[in-house]
């Protein structure tokens, strides 16, 4: 092997080696966007509830029972805080095996 053939195997390498991390990133992006469309579909039915009864439901199952709200509950864990029901809850969606953010 010469001096040429490990300058484009480096090349290669390094390459890869950006490719791989581009798509972590990738990944990483597309979980968080995937994540902020659940916690947003949980706070719009639970807007569409107030409008239609003018209070805020008491429980995200009663959001599931009455809006049709659905997601995939194996893979996200979802706090919601009714506190008042002239308040917005507060939502939190965590991607289940990742920490909360």
């Amino acid at each position: 092997m010469n001096k040429r053939d490990i300058a484009k195997l480096a090349a290669i390498a390094g390459v890869l080696v950006l490719c791989v991390l581009l798509l972590g990133r990738i990944e990483r992006a597309n979980g968080r966007a995937e994540t902020e469309t659940v916690r947003e579909a949980v706070k719009n039915a639970a807007l569409t509830c107030y409008a239609v009864e003018g209070a805020y439901p008491d429980s995200l199952e009663y959001l599931k029972e009455n809006y049709h709200l659905s997601y995939n509950e194996d893979r996200y864990f979802i706090t919601y805080d009714a506190f008042a029901s002239n308040r917005i809850p507060d939502i939190n969606v965590t991607e289940r095996g990742q920490k909360e953010r």
